[in-house]
């Protein structure tokens, strides 16, 4: 059966169209069970109806113009049960529904099974004979497994506008296709798809042993030459769109070029390996690609996406190949597609004609999605099945709220959509004008917003935004971009460009969080379960001369601006917090004793795993400062990874246990008389804001797009009033049932602008 599947599966992968796919099916199946029927009945949403759109042993007149209602006969039973159904006596079942153009009285035996993509009923897979029997476990297992391929089939059919048109053939009212992803930037965008792809292909590219090994290393020369020369030329493009800081990502592109670094990598491994250069340079690109895709930090982890642009810019350049995009070619409303987005791609395509990005890959943390959401691009990442390669040319909606892609949307759905995007661009120039007004409720409460940063092109975004402080700035970049531990000096340099950007106001500075499957190249730690493995504040305690170079450079850049804050990750005993800060404390007393002039910065945690909600009081005691990761927090708790869009919807962040733990936190730390924040997304969408400062949270830290959207809600409240929401929802055990009430209460006090768009209507 196994040998049987896997021919079917590649005879309907190579079909032309779902209308030969299907016939494929029902007659391959028909023949491997040896039964006597096979029918496909696609199920239309609009009408609500099972349409039989092929069958191999019914009456073929009667495709496409059989149609079932959800109440009539077995095949609506197994699609309202999504179960198989598996009967030897079909007749005799009180749901048996005889249709006289299929002539399918004589039939006794029913197999029916669902056929279901990502939790939504595409259709039934149907097999009868005239021999009353039941189907043995195999034969159903068998037309089970047939039934998940056949729904990416379908579903891909649906993007492609295949189904649509088999659809409207006969008589079946046009329908969008829908797929889902995780947000990049928010915003909507409506366009027509343009797919772009790498101009190489480093995966095919073999070893050789070349003629010359210096020629080998003169030509790669020349193509690292080409690409920076490339790099910069499309940096360049982008310079109207981006202000200085946010270009310095293209420099941090550049460095990786440089002649010390990657081009020296692949020159060294040209020489001991004896290899030709493009093969060699496969070899060095893979190598970080591989450390990179281990990692945890889903912000480092997207780092191998850009290793992997850089690389596969060379190889072109090596082999000759045309890298210039056709921009004459490109629609005026372009909505780029792509397996895999960089930000180089982004900077080939005019601002102007550009209306949205979706990627196959990748997450909110790629750099494409951070440029994008400075830029203002609708952008979804992430949409896994989505049969990219063939959207060129076809109508596309990008949601970059929900995280969703619509292909040959109707014309009612562009409406609403439409409608949307015209709200939301009122909206934001109504925000620009609270950027220097405080966060504070209309009964008095103050409440500081501070930011979320990882590059320094992060900063003066921020602050245009109103942002008060920084409440997490991971330090790993400047460890990911070497082939060495970063020295004291050259940390020192990039914490204080950070610290000088928001001086006066406070930056926290996470230590450095790596170890587990976030392993350095040049420090690699392999583990066979790394999420709960070596990582954190235990690869540091472990290794001090790490730490303390770390604090030292952090100390330093310090001097003089006395705004740095310092925070321990991952921290789940008190031991490991007496431990930092005995090294901490060290460090301060050595560059004392060497003169220099620096006033001890205030300590905290992060508090990130559920250990650390039972020890608040105890952490308290021993620090000035907790910060919530509440992203890591509501995955530990709820055993689901955010960023795999298979299970994204487990992930709630509204969680009654998860909203449990927060008001455990504030409670506690609030008798401790120690200040506590929450530095997750969740303090950046105003549901969320809105129940945090009433759980008593003294300081919110989010992405600098989602402040002026959060300020607007806190200043058009009072603390009672949230305060009194807080206890409502705090009685409801359900998720979304607590969405929907905080919705509910901002819409109906005035906020329904700032909560989001409604996209109810919109599927």
């Amino acid at each position: 059966m196994l040998d049987i599947l896997r021919r079917i599966v590649q005879e309907v992968s190579t079909a032309a169209n779902l209308n030969q796919a299907l016939e494929v099916v029902v007659a391959r199946i028909r023949a491997a069970m040896q039964t006597e029927v096979c029918s496909v009945y696609l199920y239309d949403a609009d009408s609500k109806e099972y349409v039989l759109m092929a069958t191999e042993g019914l009456n073929k007149k009667a495709v496409g113009r059989v149609r079932l209602s959800t109440s009539q006969g077995l095949v609506a039973l197994v699609g309202a049960r999504e179960e198989p159904l598996n009967i030897d006596n079909a007749p005799s079942h009180p749901k048996f529904h005889f249709v006289s153009e299929t002539g399918e009285s004589p039939f006794n035996s029913f197999l029916g099974v669902p056929i279901i993509h990502h939790k939504r009923l595409m259709g039934v897979l149907v097999i009868q004979q005239r021999e009353s029997r039941q189907f043995d476990q195999g034969e159903e297992a068998f037309l089970v497994t047939m039934s998940a391929q056949l729904a990416g089939v379908i579903a891909h059919a649906e993007a492609t506008g295949d189904i649509l048109e088999l659809h409207h053939q006969r008589g079946v009212r046009r329908r969008s296709a829908r797929f889902a992803g995780v947000p990049g930037a928010p915003g909507v965008g409506l366009g027509v798809g343009y797919v772009i792809t790498p101009a190489a292909d480093l995966s095919s590219v073999v070893d050789k042993e070349p003629e010359s090994v210096d020629a080998e290393v003169l030509r790669f020369d020349r193509a690292l030459h080409d690409a920076q020369d490339e790099i910069r030329h499309l940096g360049q493009q982008l310079s109207g769109e981006l202000r200085p800081e946010e270009m310095a990502l293209f420099d941090v592109y550049l460095n990786m070029l440089d002649d010390n670094a990657l081009g020296a990598e692949v020159r060294q491994r040209i020489r001991d390996t004896n290899n030709w250069a493009a093969g060699a340079l496969r070899q060095v690109v893979m190598e970080y690609v591989g450390h990179f895709q281990m990692m945890e930090d889903v912000y480092l982890r997207e780092r191998a996406t850009d290793i992997r642009d850089l690389g596969t810019r060379i190889l072109a350049h090596l082999e000759g190949c045309d890298t210039q995009l056709d921009i004459d070619g490109l629609p005026d409303d372009t909505v780029l597609v792509s397996e895999e987005l960089t930000p180089a791609m982004l900077a080939e395509v005019p601002t102007d004609k550009l209306r949205g990005l979706v990627s196959v890959q990748g997450s909110s943390n790629s750099h494409v999605a951070i440029l994008a959401r400075a830029m203002g691009i609708p952008t979804v990442m992430g949409v896994v099945d989505l049969p990219y390669a063939k959207l060129n040319g076809r109508p596309l909606i990008v949601d970059g709220y929900r995280g969703r892609l619509f292909s040959n949307p109707s014309d009612e759905l562009r409406e609403q959509y439409q409608a949307i995007y015209e709200e939301e661009q009122a909206l934001q120039q109504d925000l620009l004008e609270l950027k220097d007004l405080p966060a504070e409720t209309q009964d008095g409460h103050r409440i500081p917003l501070w930011v979320n940063t990882g590059l320094i092109t992060d900063a003066v975004r921020s602050l245009e935004r109103g942002a008060e402080g920084v409440g997490l700035y991971r330090t790993e970049v400047p460890f990911m971009m070497k082939d060495r531990f970063p020295s004291e000096s050259e940390q020192q340099k990039i914490y204080h460009q950070q610290l000088k950007t928001f001086a006066p106001n406070p930056v926290t500075m996470r230590t450095l969080d790596i170890g587990g499957d976030k392993a350095l190249t040049y420090f690699p730690i392999e583990e066979a379960n790394p999420f709960l493995g070596w990582r954190g504040i235990r690869v540091t305690l472990d290794h001090p001369e790490i730490f303390l170079v770390q604090i030292r450079a952090m100390l330093r850049a310090s001097e003089g601006l006395d705004n740095l804050r310092i925070m321990l990750p991952m921290i789940s005993s008190v031991n490991e917090v007496d431990e930092a800060l005995h090294l901490i404390y060290r460090a301060h007393a050595e560059l004392l004793e060497e003169d220099f002039d620096i006033v001890m910065p205030d300590v905290g945690v992060m508090i990130e795993v559920p250990a650390a909600v039972y020890q608040i009081r105890e952490l308290a005691a021993r620090v000035d400062f907790l910060s919530v990761g509440s992203n890591d927090l509501t995955q530990y708790l709820l055993a689901v990874d955010r960023n795999n869009p298979r299970v994204a919807d487990l992930y709630q962040a509204f969680h009654p246990a998860v909203l449990s733990a927060l008001s455990m936190i504030a409670r506690d730390a609030k008798a401790s008389d120690t200040p506590v924040s929450v530095c997750g997304e969740m303090a950046g969408s105003p549901l969320g804001a809105v129940l945090l400062m009433a759980m008593g949270y003294d300081m919110l830290s989010m992405n600098a797009t989602n402040l002026p959207k959060v300020k607007s809600v806190l200043r058009g409240i009072s603390q009672r009033w949230a305060q009194q929401l807080l206890e409502e929802v705090m009685q409801i055990d359900s998720a979304p049932i607590i969405v929907s009430t905080i919705q509910l209460s901002l819409e109906k006090a005035g906020f329904a602008r700032l909560i989001g768009p409604n996209l109810t209507a919109t599927q």
